[in-house]
């Protein structure tokens, strides 16, 4: 799913779409011990209100157009669907629509047995209807016979008593310290995922997409234990091994001018693969034009693919996770923030002897901690 799709479906998360039902959801408490406490299934037609916003606001969240950094695509290896598979096991899910009380324990059992987590927790899993309205080549509604598009979304929400602190006691007229033992379920998933995805705005029933709340702390083995799915690096760790990369790569001959030009180019990328339903990437051969394309000289760029095989072995780094929307140059004692805009009027230059930054400024104002200064 690109960032598009999963706006529209997030768009239309909502009973007043017109086009979309939250059927039915299944809630279910499983302790720090893994124990499955409790669960139960509700009609979301007999729901009342307020509890039915509540539902809403928090599964909405796992639908974070933050797509390729809290909000990642993983396909299913072919063994997930072999029956008690994960996928199958989702599948099964599916095709219950909730309905199917041995289905959905077998589902929750399977969760709780596998999901590592510090402390209890809740699931939320909403079986969800939404009509796929045709379009044309003009991405223009067209008549037609719609799709439906069914799914399933699903939050995990940590559990926790909530502070103590001091309150004031109306019948008594003073305030006092309260000490509050209430399970508290957090309506900020940590994790979560969709199934199936919305691919070219269709079902695609062998892919996920998983949510997580921290991209540079996603939990791998929701990942990789409870969806069966191989666990790629984090925007954090991407961009990380991205950057080691550049400087075994251009060693010496990093710059400001070299460092600023390669977030430009990968920033094209993006921006030139926005609509796509695959996301961009940057692989060694990418990476490989792009240096060469800068005159970074030919013995440089070819030591390009035996470092990323070293660093990321074969697999591609996601574009959006290497792009910086603003440049930090720091030495001891000195940050120095710069915004794309402004990033032309950086530069370095040796005067007198001594290597500096030097700034341009159009208008002879500045402020210095909020003051106005006259250069």
């Amino acid at each position: 799913m690109n960032k598009k799709e999963t706006a529209e479906i997030k768009k239309n998360f909502s009973d007043k779409s017109g086009f979309f039902i939250m059927e039915r959801i299944l809630t279910a408490f499983v302790d720090a011990e893994k124990n499955l406490r409790y669960h139960n299934v509700s009609s979301c037609l007999t729901m009342p209100v307020a509890e039915h916003d509540v539902y809403d606001e928090t599964l909405k969240k796992v639908l974070n157009t933050n797509v390729g950094k809290t909000f990642v695509e993983y396909e299913f290896p072919n063994e997930a669907y072999d029956e008690g598979g994960q996928q199958y096991i989702l599948y099964q899910l599916l095709k219950s629509e909730l309905k199917d009380e041995t289905v959905c324990e077998e589902y929750l059992n399977h969760i709780a047995n596998n999901l590592v987590n510090d402390g209890p927790y809740a699931v939320i899993t909403a079986f969800c209807c939404y009509t796929i309205r045709k379009k044309d080549k003009n991405d223009e509604f067209a008549d037609g016979e719609d799709e439906l598009y069914k799914y399933i979304i699903t939050a995990i929400c940590p559990v926790n008593t909530s502070s103590d602190g001091f309150v004031f006691d109306s019948f008594n007229n003073e305030i006092t310290k309260k000490l509050n033992t209430e399970l508290i379920i957090s309506k900020s998933p940590s994790d979560g995922f969709l199934y199936p995805v919305f691919s070219n705005r269709s079902t695609d029933v062998n892919h996920v997409m998983y949510y997580t709340r921290s991209a540079s702390k996603p939990n791998i083995s929701f990942v990789e234990d409870v969806l069966g799915c191989t666990f790629v690096m984090s925007a954090d760790n991407e961009k990380a091994s991205f950057q080691n990369i550049l400087k075994s790569v251009v060693g010496d001959d990093l710059d400001y001018m070299l460092i600023k030009t390669v977030n430009e180019k990968i920033q094209e990328v993006v921006e030139e693969n926005k609509d796509d339903t695959e996301k961009a990437v940057i692989d060694n051969k990418a990476l490989s034009d792009i240096l060469s394309d800068i005159g970074v000289p030919e013995e440089r760029v070819k030591m390009v693919e035996p470092v990323y095989e070293k660093v990321c072995g074969t697999a591609p780094l996601t574009a959006a996770n290497l792009v910086e929307t603003k440049t930090v140059l720091a030495s001891p004692g000195i940050t120095v923030n710069i915004k794309p805009s402004a990033a032309d009027k950086v530069r370095t230059s040796v005067v007198d002897g001594r290597r500096c930054l030097l700034i341009d400024i159009d208008d002879p104002t500045i402020e210095i901690n909020g003051l106005p200064v006259t250069l």
